[in-house]
């Protein structure tokens, strides 16, 4: 699938600049930061969420990932999930699962963007499809979408290296060697016992 036509019309009627980047078929932000050779804080993600006041399109970058306590206090919101893939092919039908904009305004979907997003001049995002991306200035974004923003992203903790036999406390490797001890019988001299009665000469 192409860009989102809807997309690209309400654009154009703005008359906002943006430029369209074609790249081989990635799923992950991170791919895509990579693909696209821009900055991961630069690359916007959509992440769709159910709450029982309805649908929210949430908007962080790819180095970030959702704090779901954080979400749900930000709005006040009594259940919040992640929706399903269904879910999300039924609020955004024109465009991939996983490639949604952050225009949710054009599917009446209210959006919430991380205060992060904002840091970067530009903004990178999915189009409609998981083989181009769309950029455009944060400013003309944000006047077009007019998006809450607030704070409720978090960064991916950093995955800490396995430890290996080598560095396991106690371990062979990591104490020092200790020199080879002989292993040769030590004779013992036992005393002669007086046999009794014996007299000395």
């Amino acid at each position: 699938m192409a860009v989102s036509e809807k997309l690209r019309a309400f654009l154009n009627q703005a008359k906002v600049k943006y430029t369209v980047a074609k790249h081989p078929a990635v799923y992950t932000a991170q791919e895509i930061a990579a693909s696209q050779h821009v900055p991961g804080r630069q690359l916007a993600k959509c992440v769709l969420v159910k709450t029982d006041r309805g649908p929210l399109l949430v908007v962080l970058s790819a180095i970030h990932r959702v704090d779901l306590n954080k979400l749900k206090t930000l709005v006040g919101a009594h259940a919040l999930t992640v929706a399903k893939e269904a879910e999300v092919k039924q609020a955004f039908p024109d465009v991939d699962v996983g490639a949604m904009s952050p225009f949710g305004n054009l599917y009446n979907v209210p959006v919430l963007v991380d205060r992060s997003v904002g840091e970067s001049q530009d903004i990178v995002f999915n189009a409609g499809s998981h083989t181009e991306t769309m950029t455009l200035r944060y400013h003309d974004f944000a006047a077009l979408v007019k998006p809450r923003v607030g704070q409720f992203a978090q960064p991916f903790p950093e995955a800490k290296p396995k430890p290996t036999r080598a560095r396991r406390a106690g371990s062979k490797a990591s104490q020092p060697k200790r020199p080879a001890r002989s292993r040769r019988p030590v004779a013992r001299v036992r005393p002669r016992r007086k046999k009794p009665g014996a007299r000395k000469r």
